[in-house]
């Protein structure tokens, strides 16, 4: 029997195993594009930890210890941390596989039109819910991000588009986990003021946008360091 303690270590860990693993195999070889992954994901790592921090000290959310090791920093358990590590790893190595043995070209127009119409909706979420901040903050953030996007004409939306969908199943399962579906009580707990009171099992619908918001700035990193540098992504991500 695991440990409880163990738990959000756990989700962590098994989120990134396998991308980790498979980042070696040879017909994908994505350590070799690591130096584009690093600094776009530490830096949005840092964003969404000061994010955290102010939220976790205004009770927005808070974490249960019995599901925690008991390390903090500042006060974020190191699980939480790590979250921000691992996750994005999974979501840019999903990305990277699609992009690089699927082609989607031709797909760019439609996937434009999908960014302004959730830009505006997602705007019209946060407007209309801006006394609770973890809708009004979530949903204004990304609907920012996607308004540029769109503007920028950017040609790697139908590739993201198809890798958030793909990242909705381990999604589900892992985010399940952390909101108490498939354990006695949630190892995160949501303020209810502070967010739609919505949810897809157990799991708070913002949290599916706050995962496209944190997806979506790190395949922008990664996609605009690949483009910078002689050594590109493989062809079908161009």
């Amino acid at each position: 029997m695991i440990d409880d303690r163990y738990t959000y270590l756990l989700v962590d860990v098994f989120c990134i195993l396998v991308p980790l693993i498979a980042s070696f195999h040879p017909k994908v070889n994505f350590y070799r594009h690591w130096r584009f992954f690093w600094p776009p994901c530490l830096f949005t790592a840092v964003f969404f930890i000061l994010w955290d921090v102010i939220f976790t000290h205004r009770a927005i959310w808070s974490f249960n210890p019995r599901y925690l090791t008991g390390v903090y920093v500042y006060n974020l358990p190191v699980e939480e941390i790590a979250f921000f590590i691992c996750v994005p790893y999974a979501c840019v190595f999903t990305y990277f596989c699609v992009a690089s043995y699927v082609q989607l070209a031709g797909y760019e127009k439609a996937a434009a039109k999908i960014s302004v119409v959730l830009s505006v909706v997602a705007m019209i979420v946060a407007c209309f819910n801006y006394y609770r901040l973890y809708t009004a903050i979530t949903f204004g953030l990304l609907s920012i991000l996607l308004a540029i996007v769109a503007r920028r004409r950017v040609s790697f939306m139908p590739h993201f588009y198809l890798s958030y969908i793909i990242i909705l199943i381990p999604f589900l399962l892992s985010n399940g986990i952390l909101t108490g579906a498939f354990t006695d009580e949630p190892v995160v707990l949501y303020n209810s003021e502070h967010n739609l009171g919505l949810r897809i099992t157990t799991i708070p619908v913002e949290d599916a946008f706050y995962a496209m918001l944190l997806l979506l700035m790190n395949v922008s990193g990664f996609r605009y360091l690949s483009r910078r540098s002689a050594r590109q992504l493989p062809e079908p991500a161009i």
